[in-house]
């Protein structure tokens, strides 16, 4: 059949059953992305005969003679249409995998759809950003001219000032050369990806095919907890185009976990590549590798397995209790699994003072018992790598993952290889939020080049994402506050039972760390934590945004509330009266691994200050008319270290070429956390260069000696630090040899003296009256090599400081209905010094978005046998363009000492007090508390009626 592609003639034979979006990538167009395959998030979408349609859904075969338009072809020639500029430079994307499909849709409205505007978009998901700034970019690309970059930010940021910390004679962090816009720290340059992301040609991880890839397909378990008994691959194997078929009797016999860390032993080894024994359903049972991936999908149906089904459990209370089955009973200690026999990886179990006796002698105590569900990343790209052997015959993988290195370690552990052999490189990530920081997709697809020889690609389906990763930890989490008549904290007791499911990935750190700050975060002289985490045989849980402190959050933020509310104390009065203070101890006796936090800033303070006061303005939103609807207010807290403990490693290094270009190297990836575009800013402010002379890579293994990952918030705190170091050594050291070619008696003058006479322009080095031009610098530079002028910088993590946010939420509730509408939502951050002021208040906008999802809407619901009811986001809730408010930002006026520039990380901390802060608001509305997140519309309606 023949049909047209931006203009473009394309004859084609489409396969029995295949979709548009397949046929349009096979001829080239990668701009068409995959992120569910059922109509559900519009990032496939097209114009089809003048009409945006999901081509995920579309059957190929009917586009005969049809005119398809994809995000490339939505203006003429390299031409960004309006809506595609506007999103550009609004910075309406983060992770920007979801954005070439959203620019499609909005390209199609006029000025007479945007009253009824989230309707007509209601069919495109975003996780990253919030939806703000792609509502604004819609808007103003239909109604008027594209608006100033950065503009219409509510918060106070400081954008220009002398520099601590930087080398002699940058005293202006604006760097410019010929660059129409400032682009270093505390400004907020376009992301140089941002043309490329808008039309889809910003390369993820399946966008650069490899010629002749296998595809990888998976069979999964039908049973909770079931040994293999037998397994027959003979009629798998004998399917046309079959080349290989993996089980348990084909994989290495070594334990690992999927999770990753810097220290590999933050994690239990309890996990293998296929095992002879199922966990959970939908747990790996083969994999087979075939040329097509309806052969390896058949082939997956084909395999004959006898399974022994054996006793499963699923609740985390009864997996723990005598006599419950045992999902690992053969891991011991060694292997970090704390007490097999009771199904428990971890347990936390300490007392600072009597706390019985102190809630005993208490004025007042309160508690209560709080639950919070399964939340998916829901990111928009799936998990998947590819995989093959390079010239030289080393493994190389290129993976959707954070954490390049720390997996090409553990791949090497597990092959018996050397690092060496093992290259794992990121293309842009589309999304992450903690879930990629494991290895779900590349140890098989290790496996399967390793034994064929060729190239291999596994890329997860959506209903993979929800059945076979991971999930955040659902958890139980009780509370008990004891206060005196003024509201001074005098005891608090926490327990909690976190729900790590058939495997242990990053249950023990999100259990200390979901323990940590949430309860350090005030001031109170006895304590009691008592923490475990369980097996159980539901679909195992990992990293998430926040890392275990919001679950436990909801449970000491609420109980605050309930505290305030007995006291007739304002919210934002108890927290002042309570809340850590600058100069407090940051590591009590019960809380380890803490030794390496400092104080670094303090802005709590101003927080509740902003947020405070925000909430007293009011922004004029009243609730819909009707006396069904209720008004309450709700506020919380949130503290966090800025790094994850006990070291998070990042090297670097910074080569001036003979050209005057600048090549960055850099470990880290970039998943929407705007890290490479902090990056180019540091190095630009450093360097007095712009963007247009900076060559920034990442995420390559064969770039760096090594980065520890994309996690803990790490992008500017630990690589942007490092990144820092580079630079400014091999600053000094231009000067250094421009000086000694310019005037050679200098030499011998003080170093003083040497630095105000040398500084950095766009061709060279100035000393005096004289240019000194970059190739004249290299040449004489004894230490330069082909490449250039280099140096190196690295960030080992061995100090923490802490960042702080309060969310404050005015709520109305329809008692009728359940229906939560947010009024206003507040967010104040302690940021530090804001290096990029928009891609922070997008990243601040995006986690409480994030946050109102798991606080109203979001949960995998798990069936009584264990399987996830709703593996797809037709049935599971991400927050659509209706369902999130617009968020006033604002931030406080702190400079860090620990972090670059005096900038701390705010990639995680948004997310934690959303939920807590619209709980409270919903029980104050109600005169009645809810127990359980989300707070959805039949849980709030029973709690109105009275039946919760």
């Amino acid at each position: 059949m023949r049909f047209e592609v931006n203009g473009a003639g394309v004859d084609a034979e489409p396969r029995p059953g295949q979709s548009l979006r397949t046929l349009l990538r096979e001829h080239g167009h990668t701009e068409v992305k995959k992120g569910c395959d059922a109509g559900d998030c519009g990032a496939c979408a097209v114009i089809l005969d003048g009409a945006p349609v999901h081509s995920c859904i579309i059957p190929a075969m009917r586009v005969e003679g049809a005119a398809v338009t994809t995000a490339t072809g939505l203006a003429p020639g390299d031409d960004l249409h309006p809506v595609q500029e506007a999103i550009a430079t609004g910075f309406g994307f983060q992770c920007g995998f979801c954005t070439a499909g959203m620019s499609v849709t909005a390209s199609t409205l006029s000025p007479d759809d945007l009253p009824d505007l989230h309707r007509h978009m209601k069919g495109s998901l975003c996780r990253c950003t919030g939806y703000r700034p792609i509502r604004e970019a819609i808007e103003a690309s239909v109604l008027g001219p594209v608006r100033e970059t950065g503009a219409g930010l509510t918060s106070k940021v400081h954008n220009t000032r002398t520099l601590e910390g930087a080398a002699p004679g940058v005293v202006d962090s604006q760097a410019r050369d010929d660059a129409s816009e400032p682009q270093g720290v505390g400004a907020s340059p376009v992301p140089p990806a941002a043309r490329g992301i808008v039309q889809g040609l910003e390369p993820y991880t399946f966008d650069e095919p490899v010629p002749g890839a296998l595809f990888l397909r998976v069979l999964g378990s039908p049973h909770a907890h079931a040994r293999i008994v037998a397994i027959d691959t003979t009629a798998a194997r004998s399917i046309p185009g079959v080349v290989a078929v993996f089980t348990h009797e084909d994989v290495p016999s070594m334990r690992y976990s999927t999770g990753r860390h810097e220290h590999r032993t933050d994690d239990p080894d309890d996990t293998r590549m296929l095992d002879d024994t199922v966990r959970f359903i939908g747990q790996r049972v083969a994999a087979v590798v075939a040329e097509t991936s309806a052969a390896a999908e058949a082939a997956c149906r084909a395999i004959a397995v006898t399974y022994d089904a054996l006793p499963a459990v699923f609740e985390p209370e009864e997996a723990r209790s005598p006599g419950a089955p045992l999902l690992h009973p053969d891991r011991t200690p060694d292997d970090r699994v704390a007490e097999a026999r009771r199904n428990v990886v971890a347990a936390f179990h300490e007392e600072h003072g009597d706390t019985r006796a102190a809630l005993a002698a208490s004025a007042v105590t309160v508690s209560g018992t709080w639950r919070n569900a399964r939340v998916s990343h829901a990111q928009l790209e799936t998990h998947g790598a590819v995989g093959w052997l390079d010239d030289e015959g080393r493994l190389v993988i290129r993976a959707s993952t954070q954490v390049p290195f720390l997996t090409r370690d553990e791949l090497a552990r597990i092959f018996d290889l050397d690092p060496s052999r093992v290259r794992v490189l990121t293309a842009r990530v589309g999304g992450g939020f903690g879930g990629k920081q494991e290895i779900f997709a590349e140890d098989l697809v290790a496996l399967a080049v390793l034994r064929t020889g060729r190239p291999v690609a596994y890329e997860l389906s959506r209903t993979d994402e929800f059945q076979r990763t991971s999930v955040r930890h659902p958890m139980r989490v009780s509370v008990t506050l004891g206060a005196t008549d003024e509201g001074v904290l005098t005891a608090m007791r926490v327990d909690v039972l976190s729900d790590t499911g058939a495997y242990g990935n990053h249950a023990i750190g999100v259990m200390f760390h979901g323990v940590a700050e949430s309860t350090t975060v005030y001031r109170c002289p006895v304590r009691r934590i008592d923490a475990e985490a369980v097996y159980t045989n539901n679909v195992p849980s990992g990293a998430f945004r926040g890392y275990g402190l919001g679950q436990v959050m909801l449970g000491v933020e609420s109980a605050m509330d309930m505290l305030a509310e007995r006291l007739g104390i304002d919210p934002f009065e108890l927290r002042r009266i309570n809340a850590v203070r600058e100069g407090d101890r940051l590591h009590p006796d019960h809380v380890p691994h803490e030794e390496d936090l400092v104080w670094g800033s303090y802005g709590l303070d101003q927080c509740l200050d902003l947020a405070q006061a925000a909430m007293e303005r009011g922004n004029g939103v009243a609730a819909p008319a009707g006396e069904n609807w209720r008004v309450g207010e709700g506020m919380a807290i949130a503290m966090i270290a800025t790094m994850a403990p006990r070291g998070h490693i990042s090297h670097t290094s910074v080569t001036l070429r003979r050209d005057g270009t600048f090549a960055l190297r850099a470990g880290t990836a970039e998943f929407g956390n705007g890290t490479t575009t902090v990056l180019r800013q540091i190095a630009a402010s450093d360097l007095s260069a712009s963007f247009d002379r900076l060559d920034l890579r990442t995420a390559d293994t064969d770039l760096v000696s090594h980065d520890t990952g994309a996690f803990a918030s790490a992008g500017i705190t630990v690589a942007g630090k490092a990144l820092h170091a580079a630079c400014l050594s091999l600053r000094d050291r231009l000067l250094q040899v421009a000086r000694e070619i310019a005037s050679p008696p200098l030499r011998e003058r003080a170093v003083s003296t040497q630095e105000e006479e040398a500084r950095l322009e766009a061709g060279g080095v100035r000393v005096g009256e004289r240019l000194v031009p970059f190739d004249e610098i290299v040449d004489a530079a004894g230490e330069s090599t082909d490449e250039g002028l280099r140096a190196e910088g690295s960030e080992h993590g061995d100090v923490r400081s802490l960042a702080f946010n309060v969310h404050a939420v005015r709520v109305a509730v329809d008692v009728e209905t359940g229906t939560v509408k947010v009024l206003q939502s507040v967010h104040a951050a302690d940021a530090g010094f804001v290096m990029n002021p928009a891609q922070c208040r997008g990243q601040i906008e995006g986690g409480v978005a994030q946050g109102y999802g798991s606080a109203l809407y979001e949960e995998v619901y798990i069936q009584p046998d264990g399987r996830v009811e709703n593996p797809v986001f037709r049935t599971y809730r991400v927050p659509q363009f209706a369902d999130i408010p617009d968020t006033e930002v604002y931030f406080a006026d702190t400079d860090d000492s620990v972090g670059p520039f005096g900038a701390k990380s705010m990639s995680e901390s948004p997310y934690n007090p959303v939920a807590p802060a619209v709980g409270n608001a919903i029980a104050r509305a109600l005169g009645t508390r809810g127990y359980e997140q989300p707070f959805s519309r039949d849980r709030v309606w029973r709690l109105a009626q009275g039946t919760a």
